[in-house]
């Protein structure tokens, strides 16, 4: 039998996603933006929730392509509103848009959003090494500045808490337990790049 993060055990679609995507670092800035519309969205809800909802939100946000997110006019927010595939919460709908204009602003300025989000860590993975699920915070010093930050320039739906999530998904915290298989294959393939 593998052994797994205890969280991801419940359903097929998270045991996938938690074997072949979640901690893999990640270096893609379409993907970078998929995550934060995503994590945004899972406010106050479950990872489980969103994840089901996730190729109704590619098909909603035109595959997460920022520069298209970021001219959502007031017809198309009606539009996703509408849309009963994703989470239909205003805030959330125009925070992703408001999101995407930021993210363009960031890519201005340090020419990827890759290059600008992973000097949080160092550029680098921190690798945890958590005997269980209990010992993993909610946040930490690196996602309290990236939030900090991120709301400086116009970012919504980003409190240390989101960050800290954000961070566990995007391979920048290596958060998988001791126990589990995907530990040492993450801290293998980070080291190796």
């Amino acid at each position: 039998m593998t052994n797994r993060c205890g969280w991801s055990i419940s359903d097929p679609l998270m045991i996938d996603y938690h074997d072949n995507e979640w901690g893999v670092p990640v270096h893609d800035d379409i993907k970078h933006f998929e995550m934060i519309v995503l994590d945004g969205a899972q406010a106050g809800l479950s990872w489980q929730t969103v994840l089901k909802k996730r190729e109704a939100y590619r098909e909603a946000f035109d595959n997460f392509d920022f520069r298209k997110v970021a001219r959502y006019d007031d017809k198309k927010i009606k539009e996703l509103l509408n849309n009963p595939g994703i989470i239909r919460n205003r805030l959330k709908v125009s925070s992703a848009i408001k999101n995407a204009k930021a993210f363009l602003e960031i890519r201005k300025e340090f020419g990827t959003f890759d290059k600008y989000i992973w000097q949080f860590v160092d550029h680098s993975t921190i690798h945890n090494r958590w005997k269980s699920l209990k010992e993993l915070p909610a946040k930490t010093h690196e996602s309290d500045s990236m939030s900090k930050n991120m709301k400086k320039r116009g970012f919504n739906f980003v409190g240390s808490t989101i960050c800290y999530a954000y961070m566990q998904a995007a391979g920048m915290v290596n958060d998988h337990t001791i126990g589990c298989f995907r530990h040492i294959e993450i801290m293998r393939t980070s080291r190796n790049k």
